[in-house]
């Protein structure tokens, strides 16, 4: 018999996970113009629907098949064979305790792989054709994500290396951060960069959907209800506290003005950097690394504009720049009375060096591929719009409008 409490909790987290997309949506809605919305939205909604696809069919036997030289998993799952209604998670997860249905845990990953492409869509905001992001999609998850996440979480080589990633700060967040930053060198400026969003309410719902959604991403990562399901909980609430003051303090300072929508960023900041660490770190550490989120996040939003790369919504400086410091903060601070892993100041300076090889490998690895990927797909279909489109992307986009004016 399966952990009915287990599974019951799982089954929440991933319905939480789930509610992160639409929420993204709401997010990266608000912050483009009014004839831009149902662009930027599409491309998150439409990964619910294309990478689940994907997932059940060649992604998650990619990702938990049996290990194929440590980099991906081989065709053991394809479609999902050898899964029954009785398969145990640790029929793929050796060793798991969870003791709840595998079929859980492969709605419960999907959820991330839906999310974590759409993350990077805020970068070329205003500006990418919809096919060639079809395409995109399709070969990011194929080449960066799925053996990502059979590298780190599904027993291939950087696990079995001992690089540690809670809930995502490799797979999901430097990996997404940097190929948005990728992406914005090939794709190329917007003709007018919208000064300012047009929604900031939309913007505030879809902090509080993908807030509300974290705990499920974090604390769900442990796959059962124990004490570090509990720490990962009030980490992920800590830190996004922290570093949304911070963030407000630092506009208050800066800007003259506390401004809402960088308490938000601040929030969203918080949340991407403790998302590694959230299962291995203190209390009082999650307070430091919400601090520390703030601060270097909104350096490398303030190092963007000074660059002038047009990262439209600041993926790169949010998600990239988040995870690059969580999975560092965590090779740092890591506490073995946490959860058995030791950071650099309790003497563990192997697996700080580890954690930073990790991350920098990956950034790079998906910055290059996400570069030559792009560059490819605008030789078969070109990527960018017509400039005379970017106003009204969604018109020539989809011939239809998020607000009718009468």
């Amino acid at each position: 018999m399966f952990d009915t409490g287990n599974t019951a909790f799982m089954l929440v987290a991933t319905s939480l996970v789930m509610l992160m997309t639409p929420g993204l949506a709401f997010f990266y809605g608000g912050l483009v113009s009014r004839k831009n919305v149902l662009t930027i939205m599409m491309q998150s909604f439409v990964s619910l629907g294309w990478t689940t696809i994907l997932w059940v069919t060649v992604g998650f036997t990619m990702c938990f098949g049996d290990d194929l030289g440590g980099i991906i998993g081989n065709g053991k799952y394809i479609f999902l064979r050898n899964i029954t209604v009785d398969t145990p998670i640790s029929a793929v997860l050796e060793g798991s305790t969870a003791n709840i249905p595998i079929l859980v845990f492969v709605a419960y990953q999907m959820m991330f792989a839906i999310i974590t492409p759409a993350l990077i869509t805020g970068a070329f905001a205003d500006r990418v054709r919809f096919k060639a992001y079809m395409i995109f999609l399709t070969v990011w998850l194929l080449f960066v994500y799925f053996p990502l996440v059979h590298m780190v979480w599904g027993g291939g080589f950087l696990s079995n290396w001992g690089v540690k990633d809670f809930a995502g700060g490799i797979v999901v967040h430097a990996s997404a951060g940097f190929a948005a930053l990728a992406s914005i060198f090939v794709v190329g400026k917007r003709k007018m960069k919208v000064s300012r969003p047009h929604s900031i309410p939309l913007v505030a719902i879809g902090t509080a959907l993908l807030w509300f959604g974290w705990y499920g991403f974090n604390a769900g990562s442990e796959l059962q209800v124990d004490h570090i399901t509990a720490i990962a909980f009030v980490n992920t609430d800590v830190a996004a506290s922290f570093a949304a003051i911070t963030w407000l303090i630092i506009s208050m300072i800066f800007e003259k003005k506390p401004k809402i929508l960088g308490m938000l960023t601040g929030a969203v900041a918080g949340l991407a950097t403790i998302t590694p660490a959230a299962g291995y770190v203190t209390v009082q550490t999650s307070m430091i690394i919400g601090v520390l989120a703030a601060i270097f996040c909104y350096l490398a939003i303030w190092f963007k504009n000074k660059r002038g790369w047009d990262d439209a919504l600041d993926v790169w400086g949010v998600h990239g720049v988040g995870g690059f410091l969580g999975i560092v903060m965590l090779g740092i601070t890591a506490w073995p009375e946490v959860n058995g892993v030791t950071g650099l100041i309790r003497g563990g300076w192997q697996f700080f060096l580890k954690q930073l090889a990790a991350v920098s490998g990956v950034a790079v690895y998906a910055f290059v591929f996400s570069f030559a990927a792009l560059w490819l797909i605008n030789k078969i279909t070109r990527v960018k719009v017509p400039e005379s489109a970017e106003e009204d992307l969604d018109k020539f986009e989809f011939a239809e409008e998020a607000y009718i004016e009468e």
